[in-house]
C-alpha cells in the first residue's frame, strides 16, 4: 500500500464563530529583539474585524459594531478575497506617500464616500470552515497572504531585523511607531504580552498662543508654530499639567492677554488669546496633514530661550 502523506493541518474544524474580541498589544518602553519576535509597522486608523460568510460580507469596529455601510469599499474589496468563509483582522487606514497613515485624514474620507481607504490586513482567524486561533501566527499570515493575493486588501508585512532597529528606522521616516508579536503564538482575544507597541514620539518646541478654562479650571494650551512672518494654528495640549504647572502658566500668561487670536488663519475655537512670547516643549506622536499634533504632552516652558 502506498505511504499516504498527510496534509498540513489548517486549524481546528469549526463552525463560524461570530465576532471575535480582538488581540490588543500592550504598551512597552522598549521594543523587544531577537529571534522570538516579528515586528510590524503600527498603523494609525481604525481597527476592523472583517467577516466573509454566507456569500456576504460584514465590517465591525474594535468593540464589535457593525460598520460595514461606513466601510464599505472595505466591504467592496473584500469581495474579491479567496475564500468561502474567513475572519481578517486588520486596519482601516488612509495610505500616506511614505507609507505613513494618518487619523485625522481617515476621519475626514469617512465623512463621505472614501475612494481612498484601505484595509491593512494582519491577521487570519477563520478560514474555510477552520478556526486558525491556535495555530503560530507565521502559519496563520502565510493563509492571509495567500487569500488576499491579487485584491486591493494590503498585507503587513513581519519584518525578522533587530526591533529597536526598526522602531529607529520607523520613527525616523514618520511612521507611527511598532507593534511586536511573538512568531510562534496562537491568537488570544484581550490585551497581553504575545503582542506589544511602541508608539515614536516627537518633540517640538511650539509657540503659546493661548490657553482655555473649563469654568475657572485649567484646560489647556492653544499651540502655534511659525511660517514665515505669519503663526499657524499647531492644535491644542489638554495633558502633562499638573496643579502647579497649570498655576504657573496661567500666572505668565494672563499679563500678555489679548483681544483677538495671535493666528494668520482665524481658527473655530473660544479662547483666552495671549501675545506670542512664551514657548513650550511639547511631546506628541505624530502630526497631522493640516500639522496639528496627534496626543500632544506638555513637557515644560522652554526657559532656555
Amino acid at each position: 500500500m502506498a505511504f499516504q502523506r498527510k496534509k498540513p493541518a489548517i486549524g481546528v474544524k469549526a463552525p463560524f464563530p461570530g465576532f471575535i474580541e480582538p488581540a490588543l498589544a500592550t504598551s512597552i518602553e522598549r521594543v523587544p529583539s531577537g529571534v522570538r519576535w516579528l515586528h510590524e509597522v503600527k498603523f494609525d486608523g481604525y481597527r476592523v474585524q472583517v467577516h466573509l460568510v454566507n456569500e456576504a460580507i460584514k465590517v465591525f469596529t474594535r468593540r464589535g459594531n457593525d460598520w460595514t455601510k461606513r466601510f464599505r469599499k472595505i466591504a467592496d474589496d473584500a469581495w474579491h478575497v479567496g475564500a468561502g468563509s474567513a475572519i481578517i483582522d486588520g486596519e482601516v487606514v488612509v495610505p500616506g506617500e511614505n507609507g505613513a497613515t494618518d487619523f485625522s485624514v481617515l476621519q475626514n474620507e469617512l465623512k463621505g464616500t472614501s475612494t481612498k481607504i484601505a484595509l491593512v490586513a494582519f491577521d487570519l482567524l477563520y478560514l474555510n470552515g477552520y478556526d486558525l486561533r491556535k495555530l503560530p501566527l507565521v502559519e496563520r499570515k502565510k493563509h492571509l497572504r495567500k487569500i488576499i493575493i491579487g485584491t486591493e486588501l494590503q498585507y503587513s508585512e513581519s519584518f525578522e531585523i533587530d526591533g529597536p532597529k526598526m522602531y529607529a528606522h520607523a520613527c525616523r521616516v514618520g511612521l507611527e511607531g511598532v507593534v511586536s508579536k511573538v512568531r510562534d503564538s496562537g491568537y488570544i482575544s484581550g490585551r497581553g504580552n504575545n503582542w506589544v507597541k511602541k508608539t515614536c514620539a516627537q518633540r517640538e518646541t511650539l509657540i503659546i498662543a493661548g490657553f482655555a478654562l473649563d469654568g475657572d479650571k485649567w484646560d489647556g494650551l492653544y499651540l502655534a508654530r511659525p511660517k514665515g512672518a505669519e503663526l499657524v494654528y499647531a492644535g491644542k495640549c489638554d495633558h502633562g499639567f499638573d496643579k502647579a504647572s497649570a498655576d504657573d502658566l496661567r500666572k505668565r500668561l494672563t499679563p500678555l492677554i489679548r483681544k483677538s487670536q495671535p493666528f494668520a488663519d482665524r481658527i473655530a475655537r473660544k479662547g483666552i488669546w495671549v501675545e506670542p512670547k512664551l514657548l513650550a516643549e511639547i511631546e506628541y506622536r505624530a502630526k497631522s496633514a493640516e500639522g496639528k499634533m496627534r496626543h500632544p504632552f506638555f513637557r515644560g516652558l522652554r526657559r532656555d530661550l
